[in-house]
């Protein structure tokens, strides 16, 4: 491991240009996040709400934020006024949250929406049904401020190079079956988020537009 500043721009200097690299800052304090801004990084992903609304009130003001954890209801208004990206959108009942909250702040938050692709249990994540059932649902139309532009999907934990390669490849399958089914007029429809620090190059051979890296930048969590 090399300083923060190194591995950011270790990444920003090997991923390519049309792969986002969102630095997943969660656990770090602004000091590890300011370090990596000053490389040219300008896209971070938390996952706690209330350290969000922290770092975003005293950090610079032109950096993006993504929301990459499970985001309850009653927490979205908090990160509404500033948000970019909500990366992991499972119900039609916070999309309905995300988008009331946008109006109030009079602006239209980007959300993808979250898969599950992966053989462990997760809790969270649509499968291809519960996700043509909410984007054919009428009250679908009615959510002006919200702007869906891609999916997210986290693969297996494991070693198993076949598996994550399938599990990536599912996902892709399920975003070109939405595209065409829902999104075709829509060009912002173009974001695929996979791919962490273990996983990331497989990711991107597969076809992620957004890669999730965390630890090999900033070192091991903080808790």
């Amino acid at each position: 491991m090399g300083t923060i500043s190194e591995n950011i721009r270790h990444y920003l200097d090997l991923i390519p240009k049309n792969v986002k690299v969102v630095a997943v800052s969660k656990t770090k304090p602004n000091v590890d996040i300011l370090e990596a801004y000053n490389q040219g990084q300008r896209i971070f992903g938390e996952n706690k709400v209330q350290d969000l609304t922290q770092k975003a009130e005293v950090l610079p003001k032109d950096i993006v934020w993504h929301f990459i954890g499970h985001l309850q209801t009653n927490k979205v208004k908090y990160i509404a006024p500033f948000v970019s990206l909500l990366h992991a959108v499972d119900s039609f009942k916070l999309l309905k949250e995300v988008n009331k909250q946008a109006k109030k702040n009079d602006r239209k938050i980007s959300c993808l929406l979250q898969f599950h692709i992966a053989t462990e249990d997760s809790k969270f994540g649509l499968n291809m049904e519960e996700a043509v059932s909410i984007l054919s649902d009428v009250r679908f139309e009615e959510l002006k401020n919200i702007e869906i532009i891609g999916v997210m999907g986290m693969a297996t934990y494991t070693d198993d190079e076949k598996t994550i390669r399938a599990e990536f490849a599912k996902l892709v399958s399920f975003f070109n079956d939405l595209k065409k089914a829902f999104f075709q007029e829509q060009k912002s429809f173009k974001e695929i988020s996979m791919g962490m620090s273990g996983d990331y190059q497989i990711a991107i051979e597969e076809g992620s537009t957004m890669v999730r890296i965390g630890s090999s930048i900033f070192g091991a969590r903080n808790y």
